[in-house]
């Protein structure tokens, strides 16, 4: 391989250059050419239109895909250009538990019927959160990453390129104010033979004086001076062109998140058009039925445990009287006995929230009382 030295020794010379001078500008020790405010202004508009371009892409990321392992095999994918196998939604993969369980535990009870219903409607929803995801990914989340792969990465091409024109315009001022000041010296002092370190280092002939020798220096580095003026100037241009397209970026980046809010829009309207057939199948009337007769039996179930297991079952009513002394006999004991049933299922149903009327002969005073000789 042929390898062009001078070439090779000519760029390693340009970057140690740059390195001294990039490295006396942060300690203050060398002039900086600073850029217009206008173009600050853009520089700064593109880094925030960068950073937050980065960050609402993974935050959407996160919400069309909650899984990481899933988001990071899918970004292998795409690096290595292959197709992202077809993987199965949350809301999908509960419908065929559902399915299954149906078919398991018989799909003609109740239970069974209800199952295959609700995973019907499961499947119709994990169906349209994968068209959603379809349509956001190409409308919204693609976009966002041509930005940073493409247009971003040319703009951050452009910027360094600017930093090391800039670099090398500024290390042509240092030089020519060193020779200018060397050229003073000299006119000053007379013919001396000029230190040539303090500028670059090369070949003169030392037959002419020194001040001759560094009016020529001066000249050279004048002549560096303006090329690498020009060559700032014109790559300062290209960058702001750039820079002026982020206004077209946000116009687009506009289009795709209304695109995006539409695509959510459908999928929450299909998502509530589905559950809202699901709850016309099943009845709601008929569910909150069962529902309170379940509750009404287990807060019974659960107060005649706790009566069974009570060691000394005691009498509560609110009027809190005596028995008189005639309910001790057969009648009065048998009529003592229905009244404290009475009582307990009267005191289960209050608990329950349920109001009974009162149809039975005796009245509620009177079962209080027990009944009269």
């Amino acid at each position: 391989m042929d390898f062009n030295m001078k070439k090779l020794a000519s760029d390693a010379g340009i970057f140690f250059t740059r390195a001294v001078q990039f490295t006396e500008e942060k300690f203050g020790q060398a002039e900086k050419t600073e850029l217009d405010a206008n173009f600050e202004n853009l520089l700064a508009r593109a880094d925030s239109t960068k950073n937050w371009t980065e960050k609402i892409l993974r935050q959407t990321e996160v919400l069309l895909q909650p899984n990481p392992s899933a988001r990071v095999e899918e970004f292998l994918y795409e690096k290595l250009d292959r197709k992202v196998p077809s993987r199965v939604t949350n809301g999908e993969l509960l419908a065929q538990y559902m399915a299954e369980a149906a078919s398991e535990l018989g799909p003609t009870t109740p239970y069974g019927k209800t199952l295959i219903k609700v995973s019907e409607a499961e499947k119709r929803l994990g169906a349209a959160e994968r068209d959603f995801i379809h349509a956001a990914s190409i409308n919204f989340l693609t976009p966002l990453r041509n930005f940073l792969e493409g247009d971003w990465k040319t703009i951050s091409k452009e910027r360094r390129l600017l930093q090391n024109r800039r670099l090398d315009l500024d290390v042509c001022k240092a030089r020519l104010k060193k020779a200018k000041a060397a050229e003073a010296k000299a006119a000053c002092e007379g013919d001396t033979v000029p230190d040539f370190q303090e500028t670059r280092p090369r070949n003169y002939i030392l037959s002419a004086s020194a001040s001759a020798l560094w009016n020529d220096e001066v000249d050279k580095s004048e002549q560096e001076l303006r090329v690498a003026q020009t060559e700032f100037d014109r790559q300062a241009e290209v960058t702001r062109l750039l820079l002026e397209g982020i206004s077209s970026t946000h116009v687009n980046h506009l289009r795709c998140l209304q695109e995006f809010v539409e695509s959510q829009t459908t999928y929450y309207a299909q998502c509530y058009r589905h559950m809202l057939d699901l709850q016309k199948q099943l009845g709601s009337s008929s569910l909150s039925t069962a529902c309170l007769a379940w509750t009404l039996t287990g807060s019974l179930a659960k107060e005649a445990t706790r009566r069974a297991r009570s060691p000394s079952p005691t009498w509560s009513c609110s009027a809190k009287q005596a028995l008189p002394g005639p309910c001790l006999s057969g009648l009065g004991r048998r009529m003592v006995q229905s009244c404290h049933l009475s009582c307990l299922l009267v005191t289960g149903l209050l608990r329950v929230g349920i109001r009974l009327t009162s149809s039975c002969r005796y009245s509620w005073s009177s079962a209080v009382r027990g009944p009269r000789g």
